[in-house]
């Protein structure tokens, strides 16, 4: 499990293609990996990968097919910038929302507006996960947590603050690029209890209703 909040950055500098998927060599400045172990988890633009070798400034971590297909590691190279973040532990301080690292789908940035301070940028997300995404809600985009200012249809507006730039790869986004998409789990448990509740067969639950999640703060 992770935050979202990105605490380094990295670069792919180099990537193995395999039978099964790949293997990435990730080289880092200034993301400490004291206390990594081979087998920790890392999330690197948002996507959990296992750590199998370590070395000075880095790691090299496995990718499956279906890591890659999912996620806009199916275009991976080298010189990819990463936003990259160690998995909780239970002293850990929870400053952004719970992200698993499981990528639900791929964005596309539709526009880039930087004015003042602050860029507002719109991302178009695929119809399928688009459901699960709420204004004022939390989302995950490459690995850095952020809140849903506006949606409209399958589209959704964030607004970045200078911080985030300085730590993460969002300076560098550009209108047409592609982005991880993980969407607020709780929107998916939530959409779970629903189905559930609207199965006959499922008698256990049949006291749920809206009204009890509106008191519980569901909505």
């Amino acid at each position: 499990m992770f935050t979202g909040i990105v605490q380094g950055l990295g670069v792919i500098s180099d990537i193995i293609a395999s039978g099964d998927g790949a293997k990435i060599k990730v080289k880092s400045e200034n993301f400490s990996l004291e206390g990594v172990q081979i087998g920790d988890s890392i999330a690197c633009n948002g996507v959990c990968l296992t750590v199998v070798e370590l070395f000075d400034q880095g790691f090299w971590a496995d990718m499956s097919h279906e890591t890659m297909d999912c996620t806009i590691f199916k275009n991976a190279r080298r010189g990819l910038k990463l936003n990259l973040e160690q998995a909780l532990t239970p002293l850990s301080h929870l400053g952004g929302h719970i992200v698993q690292g499981h990528v639900d789908g791929v964005g596309i940035i539709d526009s880039v507006i930087k004015k003042d301070n602050v860029m507002d940028v719109w991302i178009i997300a695929p119809n399928n996960i688009a459901k699960y995404i709420a204004k004022k809600g939390s989302i995950t985009v490459d690995g850095i947590s952020l809140t849903v200012n506006d949606v409209v249809n399958s589209s959704f507006r964030l607004t970045l603050i200078p911080h985030t730039h300085a730590i993460t790869t969002s300076d560098d986004w550009v209108k047409g690029q592609e982005v991880n998409l993980e969407v607020d789990v709780l929107a998916r448990y939530l959409e779970r209890l629903v189905e559930t509740k609207d199965n006959p067969q499922n008698n256990k639950v049949n006291n749920l209703s809206k009204e009890l999640l509106m008191q519980n703060g569901f909505f």
